[in-house]
């Protein structure tokens, strides 16, 4: 990776989002030891997340996947969905193809795994700023493979289903019938080619699409 000259150039305002505090205390420290980046805010979870990005309209939103409140991912879908400026990075342990193709598909800008060097983060966050796109190379290649058959309401009720959510939880938290989660689980597990939602949500964890 050609490092791109810091001289001269504007700081860059950053959001972190992530649920552990002592990793997230650790990328912060990390990145303001760059005389370019500053990090503005710092999130534990993906609501408190949304509202820093929202507040403060940083450059660059680096995030986790799995989070309490909303994943990185629902954070990217809803700037996307916002039309906000703010360029996504995740930054997670998850080297899945699955989990590549959504945050691609939400918009992310990078998608990198958490063991990288300091410096290569701050190197990927001044690229994404510049408008350019930043990939794990070893999953870059995998990104395409075999698609995510679950819809959007599949994987949300498919979810909440592996975390031990009853049906009539799920649909009183959706505003959606009983009988309706469960259909929704049935063309779920159908799909994964799973004996139950249990399976089901182990199989689509383990590639990714949840």
């Amino acid at each position: 990776m050609n490092t791109i000259p810091k001289t001269g150039r504007k700081q860059i305002r950053v959001v972190i989002a992530e649920d552990q505090g002592m990793v997230l205390g650790a990328l912060a420290a990390l990145l303001e030891i760059e005389g370019d980046i500053t990090v503005v805010a710092r999130a534990r979870n993906g609501k408190e997340a949304l509202r820093a990005v929202l507040a403060h309209k940083p450059d660059v939103f680096i995030t986790d996947i799995e989070m309490p409140e909303m994943t990185g991912l629902d954070v990217a879908v809803e700037l996307k969905r916002q039309h906000k400026d703010t360029r996504v990075i995740i930054l997670t342990t998850f080297a899945r193809a699955g989990y590549l193709r959504r945050a691609l598909d939400a918009g992310a800008s990078g998608y990198l795994l958490k063991d990288m060097r300091a410096e290569e983060l701050a190197e990927a966050v001044r690229r994404v700023q510049q408008g350019l796109r930043v990939i794990d190379p070893e999953l870059a290649t995998e990104a395409w493979g075999e698609p995510d058959p679950l819809t959007d309401r599949e994987r949300q009720v498919l979810r909440l289903a592996g975390d031990g959510v009853t049906s009539l939880d799920i649909a009183n938290d959706l505003g959606l019938s009983e009988g309706t989660i469960r259909n929704y689980l049935s063309e779920a597990i159908s799909k994964l080619g799973a004996a139950n939602r249990t399976e089901a949500a182990r199989i689509a964890r383990a590639k990714g699409w949840l």
